[in-house]
């Protein structure tokens, strides 16, 4: 089996080094940068199945360095941050991270948010495609098609459209529709979809969720999906 390979884009020597040892120990190749530009030039030339990015590097921050990546790929990212309530979290979900990672970190736990991505990026159909899931409502047709309005969504070709235009959508948003679409007009909990979509096995930071709410809003129709004060989210059945 071919290793994954971990784009690491940190400025710090150390750190770099360190969390490079760490992760080839567990079997994973990693390509370290010391700044954004250098690790935009890795992730052209080497496509990696997953960037770890720091948000503080020097030539591209990593939040641009983020967008840059999404501009031109779905690959899963994660930023390292060294303050959990920095604006940069939310700024680096905006740009499309799929997960972040607080500094100082234990090097199991980031292991195991690099798998817990890689899991649901290689099985994006996994529990959270499985339409007629909570509440056996999302009844797909034939070709297994589930349709909310102008909103399609193709359960086994993994594509979405809004009035016959393809919408992209990275897989983290996919199978965060998936989840909704299972089940509309379900008030599905931030800790349910984290546990669902992100395979978080313990508490996580919602703002996770919400950004990638606000963020799935804005491709699929800023009406589709429901804030339920205080409880949620739902997709309008």
């Amino acid at each position: 089996m071919a290793e994954t390979h971990v784009l690491f884009v940190e400025d710090d020597d150390v750190i770099r080094e360190a969390t490079q040892l760490a992760l080839e120990r567990d079997g994973f190749a990693v390509t370290a940068m010391p700044d954004g530009l250098s690790g935009l030039e890795a992730f052209r030339a080497n496509r990696p199945d997953i960037a770890l990015l720091d948000v503080m590097v020097p030539g591209l921050d990593g939040v641009s360095l983020c967008r840059r990546i999404r501009d031109e790929s779905t690959v899963p990212v994660i930023m390292l941050s060294a303050r959990a309530d920095s604006i940069d979290v939310v700024l680096g979900l905006e740009a499309g991270a799929d997960d972040y990672v607080t500094k100082p970190f234990d090097g199991a736990v980031l292991v195991a948010r690099i798998r817990a991505v890689l899991r649901r990026f290689g099985h994006a159909g996994g529990p959270a495609g499985e339409p007629g899931g909570p509440g056996g409502q999302g009844e797909p047709d034939e070709h297994g098609v589930l349709s909310f309005g102008d909103l399609e969504i193709d359960t086994e070709g993994m594509e979405v459209r809004r009035s016959g235009a393809r919408v992209a959508l990275t897989p983290t948003e996919m199978r965060l529709l998936l989840e909704f679409s299972a089940a509309p007009g379900t008030v599905l909990s931030r800790d349910k979809l984290l546990e669902r979509v992100w395979d978080y096995g313990w508490g996580g930071d919602t703002r996770v969720v919400d950004v990638h709410v606000q963020r799935l809003r804005t491709k699929i129709g800023q009406d589709r999906i429901d804030t339920v004060r205080g409880f949620g989210y739902k997709l309008k059945a």
